[in-house]
C-alpha cells in the first residue's frame, strides 16, 4: 500500500489500521466463550464491535468485554491497542463531531489529541467501575478539549474591559455533581441524598440516618465511603462528560418501579432530605 493512499485524518487512519488488522489470512479474534451474552465461539473483531453496539447487548456484557480488551491492550502488544481503538471508533467519531462543532482550526489536530488521550488512558484506567469504554472515551475527549481550549486562549483578543467574566469550566453546582455520580454508578441515590443533606444542608447524621432506617454511626460510615469514591471519580474526570439529558427511549417499566421504590423509601423524611432527593432526581433526568 502506497503512502499516498494512507488517510491523513487520524481517525480515518485508525479505522484503516483496524481494517487491516482484521483481514485474512491471520485476523485477530476475540474468544467469546465464557462471556454471558456473547456467542460461544471465536469472534472476528468487526463482529464483536457490531455486537457491542447492538441495543440488545447489556451494559454488563459491554463492561466485561472491555475489561478483557484493556487487559489485552496492556499485555499483548500494539495489535490489541489498535483493536481497542477500532472497536471504540464509533464512539470516538461521535465525540470528534461534538468537538469540531464551531471549531475553525484543523480538526485533525483535535482528532490526534482525542486518540492520544484514549490510548494513554488504556494504560492506567481502573477496570472495576462501570462504563469502561465510556471513561476511556471521556479521557480522550478531555485531552482534545484541553488542546482546543489552549489554542483558543492563545487566539484571544485582550481588552481593557472591566466587566465581570464568567468562570472557566470545569465548574458545576454540587447537586449536579451528585446527580452525575448517580448516573455514572459511582453513588446510589441514598448515598447522594445522604451527602447532599448532611453536607449542603442543615440535616444531621442522626436525622438523615433515622430517615434511612440506619444508625448515625452507620450513616457516617456510608457517607465516608461514598465521598471517597466520589472524590476519586472527580479526580479521574469520570463525571466530567456524564450527560444529564433525559433519555426516555431507554426507560423501562422495571426502571420506573425501582425509581418509585427509591423515592418512596426516602419520602416521608425530613423536609431538607426530601428536597435534596428531588433535586438530584430531577437533575439526573428521573422526574419527567
Amino acid at each position: 500500500m502506497s503512502s499516498r493512499s494512507w488517510p491523513s485524518s487520524p481517525l480515518s487512519a485508525a479505522g484503516r489500521a483496524f481494517a487491516l488488522l482484521v483481514q485474512p489470512p491471520t485476523p485477530i479474534g476475540f474468544d467469546g466463550r465464557g462471556f454471558e451474552g456473547l456467542p460461544d465461539e471465536i469472534l472476528p473483531l468487526e463482529r464483536l464491535r457490531a455486537l457491542l453496539l447492538a441495543p440488545q447487548t447489556g451494559v454488563e456484557v459491554r463492561d466485561a468485554v472491555w475489561r478483557e480488551l484493556v487487559v489485552r491492550a496492556r499485555r499483548d502488544g500494539p495489535a490489541w491497542v489498535v483493536a481497542a481503538v477500532g472497536i471504540a471508533l464509533p464512539g470516538l467519531r461521535h465525540v470528534a463531531g461534538l468537538l469540531a462543532a464551531g471549531w475553525r482550526g484543523d480538526t485533525r489536530d483535535l482528532d490526534a489529541e482525542l486518540l492520544t488521550g484514549f490510548v494513554a488512558r488504556l494504560r492506567s484506567i481502573d477496570v472495576e467501575p462501570p462504563r469502561v469504554v465510556g471513561r476511556l472515551i471521556d479521557a480522550g475527549l478531555r485531552a482534545a478539549r484541553k488542546a482546543r481550549d489552549a489554542d483558543s486562549d492563545a487566539q484571544l483578543i485582550h481588552t481593557d474591559a472591566v466587566d465581570p467574566i464568567a468562570p472557566v469550566a470545569p465548574w458545576d453546582h454540587p447537586d449536579l455533581v451528585l446527580a452525575r455520580a448517580v448516573i455514572a454508578g459511582v453513588l446510589d441515590a441514598d448515598e447522594a441524598n445522604l451527602i447532599g443533606a448532611t453536607r449542603l444542608e442543615s440535616v444531621t447524621l442522626v436525622e438523615a440516618g433515622a430517615r434511612l432506617g440506619i444508625t448515625a454511626s452507620l450513616a457516617s460510615s456510608w457517607r465516608q465511603k461514598a465521598e471517597r469514591r466520589l472524590l476519586d471519580a472527580i479526580r479521574e474526570g469520570d463525571l466530567a462528560f456524564v450527560s444529564l439529558r433525559p433519555r426516555p427511549q431507554r426507560r423501562t417499566g422495571a426502571t420506573r418501579q425501582r425509581v418509585a421504590a427509591t423515592q418512596q423509601r426516602v419520602a416521608g423524611g425530613s423536609r431538607h432530605l426530601g428536597t435534596t432527593h428531588q433535586r438530584v432526581a430531577v437533575a439526573g433526568g428521573v422526574n419527567r
